[in-house]
């Protein structure tokens, strides 16, 4: 082409920037029946999943970040920390951390909602165990908790009668399969532009200053 024809390529967005994605499809995933869980494959190794008996605004969000920061997980950039405490600490709420090799692999948030309803608000893996067969297994696990809601948690709320999730194309590429291999249908499908700030940021302040000198009781709690 002629010399002054040439542009460059247009700039993506700056750090920190929101950019306008213009077309993300998001589904809305539901299964029906417990009989309808397909095991997966055990990972190479032993995987555990423990049940956060202490709800902790901060860990969930520092999960939150380091699960979901490469995958666009940016709807909770705006929680204040009493939004998360407001969150995290409902009775009607789990966070189940998945451990291996001595670390945090990963972990998952279940609510059990009226009607029998049971969500799969977010689960995933940390970075380092990504692309290394764990995912499948921790799905699996994932959703068999989210059955027994009403006995292992949420006592008393009764039992599942649908397990469900949101995804889209901003998720991971093998989300989706995952998903499906696992034995969840597609109930809702929209498709439509979708603004996301920048997941290398997390914006989440401290609950208070720790420069500013605590109170003698404060001082107290954090060394009884």
């Amino acid at each position: 082409m002629p010399e002054g024809d040439w542009a460059p390529p247009p700039a993506g967005p700056g750090p920190g920037e929101v950019m306008e994605v213009p077309s993300v499809t998001e589904w809305a995933m539901e299964m029906l029946d417990v009989a309808d869980l397909r095991p997966s494959p055990l990972p190479g190794v032993e995987m555990t999943f423990t049940l956060a008996g202490v709800p902790s605004a901060d860990v969930s969000r520092a999960l939150y970040a380091a699960v979901g920061a490469p995958v666009c997980w940016t709807d909770r950039f705006t929680w204040t920390h009493g939004d998360w405490r407001a969150w995290v600490e409902r009775p009607e709420l789990s966070t189940w951390i998945a451990m291996a090799e001595g670390t945090i692999a990963g972990f998952f948030e279940l609510e059990a909602q009226p009607g029998g309803d049971t969500e799969i608000h977010l689960v995933g893996l940390t970075p380092a165990f990504v692309g290394r067969g764990y995912g499948g297994y921790l799905v699996e696990q994932c959703v068999r908790r989210a059955w027994q809601r009403g006995e292992l948690w949420a006592t008393g709320s009764g039992p599942a009668t649908r397990v469900w999730l949101r995804t889209s194309t901003l998720d991971h590429p093998s989300a989706m399969a995952n998903y499906r291999r696992r034995g969840f249908k597609v109930a809702a499908e929209t498709t439509g532009p979708k603004r996301v700030p920048d997941p290398r940021l997390a914006p989440w302040p401290l609950p208070h200053d720790p420069r500013v000198a605590r109170r003698p009781a404060e001082e107290e709690e954090l060394i009884s």
